[in-house]
């Protein structure tokens, strides 16, 4: 699908914009393609920019001190993905972001995002809108973590998503239920 029209359509749930303000809002982003393996964040850097896939899948990841990666979010096509805590508060990203897949991005950068809302009421209406469903999908992901056991987290990831399972190497699906693989495996083949 084309760039334009898939952002368009995916503002279009939430927020009203004219053909114009829309056309203005869309130069405010640049594409980037990005090969499989790349990365798109390092932890340690600094970012500007928040990233609205157009094609493939990312991964955002945290490696902590013992090497152990926990997978926080799969992005797929009109998802989107940044590290919030670094780009909002212009520290060192903690996060890193790769690609699962070759994949197309829109890229947004803070300053733009932040003129754009100051001009568009509806830009701000969906940033604010996005990241409240973002947080709130958060939140139950955590509730889930805390309350169910392996096997239903790994239902429920399949069943909302799944393209994931034949998309995304099975190491990384451990990771982001925060299993082993071979606990991953036993599910698979129970």
């Amino acid at each position: 699908m084309d760039p334009k029209q898939l952002l368009k359509e995916h503002i279009a749930k939430t927020a009203k914009l004219s053909d114009n303000e829309f056309d203005d809002f869309f130069d405010c982003f640049t594409t980037k393609s990005y090969k499989k393996g790349s990365y798109i964040i390092t932890a340690g850097e600094r970012i500007d920019c928040e990233y609205f896939v157009l094609s493939g899948c990312i991964k955002t990841f945290y490696v902590n001190d013992n090497q152990k990666m926990f997978v926080l979010q799969f992005a797929m096509p009109s998802c989107w993905a940044s590290d919030y805590s670094a780009l909002y508060s212009g520290t060192r990203a903690t996060i890193s972001i790769g690609c699962i897949t070759d994949t197309e991005l829109l890229c947004l950068s803070h300053k733009a995002r932040e003129n754009a809302c100051k001009r568009f009421h509806e830009v701000e209406h969906f940033f604010r809108a996005r990241m409240t469903n973002e947080y709130v999908a958060s939140q139950k992901r955590l509730l889930s973590t805390m309350n169910n056991d392996v096997k239903y987290r790994y239902e429920e990831l399949i069943t909302l998503f799944p393209e994931l399972y034949n998309m995304v190497p099975k190491r990384l699906i451990a990771a982001y239920l925060g299993v082993s693989r071979e606990t991953l495996y036993r599910l698979n083949n129970s």
